[in-house]
């Protein structure tokens, strides 16, 4: 793992980390978030990943993270992710 910048934004309480992990195949989110935890010595809890890229035939991948201060402040900025429909809710509730 190798950290190509390192930025503080004190305005919204957070590191943002871009870095370079190598692996034989794509690490996934889970795993990403787990390595950069483990590394930097952080909680998991206050990492969040925002992108995740690689090239074509390449065993790198450049990840843009997050590391909050605390996990409230993470919740209180981090967008809320939707809630699935279940099959029975049609939009409109036609049949």
């Amino acid at each position: 793992m190798k950290i190509i910048k390192d930025t503080k934004n004190d305005l919204l309480k957070r590191r943002e980390v871009k870095l370079v992990i190598n692996a034989e195949r794509n690490p996934g989110m889970d795993s990403a978030i787990k390595t950069i935890a483990e590394q930097l010595k952080v909680p998991e809890y206050t990492v969040v990943v925002k992108t995740l890229k690689s090239k074509f035939g390449r065993d790198t991948f450049l990840i843009d993270s997050y590391i909050y201060n605390t996990k409230e402040d993470r919740e209180r900025i981090e967008p809320k992710k939707r809630e699935k429909k279940k099959e029975g809710e049609a939009a409109g509730g036609a049949k």
